[in-house]
């Protein structure tokens, strides 16, 4: 801990340091060239305006040199090319640096480089005269911004020398005196005592200890819950093999009953045809439960897009399809439907829910009950009269492979898994299904599309 401290104080002020000296060395830099800049101008002054392009020889440009302590002075024509220079061996055109370009525009131009033919940083300064028929070029020898990186390098280390000390006498000095109240909460923490903090700043630290002392101990009361949780988990897959079991052997035993008769030659005619007919029947059956099982656990893994669903027109049309079987049971159809209701989801997931809701209401209902339906922009509810569900019943009746009434046994199609598939659609919603039942006097199942 001291040492992680002591690397940390160190890493952050030299890091402040080395930042501060980049910016100081370059608003330094930045101070010396505009200093330069006005040292040039005064120079330029020096400069005879009256003089004609003829009088602009090398000499006088070595005299004008010599008077302005060592600057190198150079005479331009009106297209940039050398008249003469302060430096022997110059004749190259200086149309292209930007200081002339910049005089050739406006008047005057000033530019800082490192020179291309003597290999020096110069700051230069370049004046129009008589409007254009020939340049004064004044420049002087300048440091560069890495050369001002460079001299602050040695003064740089040595601040790091002595940062590097502090820190270390900082963090012997005050880590003990620091570290001291920390190292007995956690000792007070270790022992399962109730922890008090010696100072305020601590006081957030000694109350989040206690919270997690207390955390412990409801964890394992949790470890607890969760064994019994892990005995009804067994249970519903205990319920779940029985009833697998059950739904595929009794569709298999008829499968294999009368198709061993047929392949014997023991039926003909319309008993065959019945028989035929029975296998096919059967054979939909188990197709349809194989189905079930695999759309319940593929609901986890789909993650398809979901877009604007109009869940009203999904209702009216699931009233539709199923009118036959409700009228079949002479059951009574009351609806409360929204218009134009819409839902964030997938069609086929709002579909699944309300068909199986419906679909239950229809078939654990009475003959001649009623069935109400009722959609709203915040709910879908459905209300039947039927058998009802009993107390002990309410909380499983969502687990998968759970059937409220054993004597339907999937025989009017259900399996146990509407409902589970039912919740499952829902929470990947973030929607909420709830149920209030009685038994003998029918159930009542509401989608909150908010919570």
């Amino acid at each position: 801990m001291k040492r992680r401290i002591l690397w940390t104080g160190v890493l952050i002020s030299a890091i402040a340091l080395i930042v501060f000296s980049f910016i100081s060395a370059e608003l330094y830099y930045k101070s010396s060239l505009r200093y330069t800049e006005d040292d040039l101008v005064a120079y330029m002054e020096r400069f005879d305006a009256a003089s004609q392009k003829e009088d602009l020889t090398a000499e006088y440009a070595r005299g004008l040199s010599e008077e302005l302590f060592g600057a190198r002075v150079t005479f331009l024509d009106e297209n940039g090319a050398i008249l003469a220079d302060s430096v022997e061996g110059e004749t190259d055109s200086r149309a292209d640096r930007p200081e002339v370009r910049e005089a050739m525009a406006g008047g005057e131009g000033f530019d800082a480089r490192s020179s291309a033919t003597l290999r020096i940083d110069y700051s230069y300064y370049c004046r129009q005269f008589q409007d254009g028929a020939y340049y004064v070029r004044i420049a002087m020898p300048t440091q560069s911004l890495l050369d001002v990186y460079l001299s602050t390098f040695p003064i740089v280390f040595v601040f790091l020398l002595l940062d590097l000390a502090g820190c270390v006498l900082v963090t012997y000095l005050f880590t003990s005196f620091i570290l001291k109240p920390v190292e007995k909460l956690a000792m007070d923490a270790a022992r399962r005592k109730r922890i008090t903090a010696d100072t305020p700043e601590l006081e957030t630290l000694a109350a989040l200890m206690n919270r997690m002392n207390d955390d412990a101990e409801r964890q394992m009361k949790q470890i607890a819950d969760e064994k019994e949780l892990v005995v009804k988990a067994q249970q519903s897959k205990n319920d779940f093999i029985a009833n697998i079991t059950h739904e595929m052997n009794t569709p298999l035993t008829s499968i294999k009953g009368f198709a061993e008769l047929l392949a014997a030659g023991a039926l003909s005619g319309e008993t065959a045809q019945r028989a035929a007919q029975t296998i096919l029947v059967q054979s939909d059956r188990l197709t349809k439960l194989v189905a079930s099982i695999i759309n319940y656990n593929e609901i986890d893994s789909d993650d398809l897009p979901t877009y604007e669903v109009n869940a009203s027109k999904i209702a009216l049309e699931l009233l539709e399809t199923l009118s036959p079987a409700i009228d079949e049971r002479h059951i009574t159809l009351y609806t409360h439907i929204e218009p134009d209701v819409l839902l964030i989801s997938r069609q086929e997931r709002v579909t699944e829910i309300f068909g199986n809701l419906i679909r239950n209401a229809i078939r654990y209902n009475r003959d001649g009950g009623t069935l109400t339906v009722a959609l709203t922009s915040t709910e879908f509810s459905v209300q039947d009269t039927g058998i009802g569900i009993a107390k002990e019943n309410l909380e499983r009746i969502f687990d998968r492979f759970f059937t409220v009434d054993k004597s339907h046994n999937g025989k009017n199609g259900g399996f146990g898994l509407g409902l589970s598939v039912v919740r499952k659609l829902c929470r990947k919603a973030g929607w909420w299904i709830s149920v209030e039942s009685e038994m003998g006097k029918g159930s009542t199942f509401t989608v909150s599309f908010s919570r």
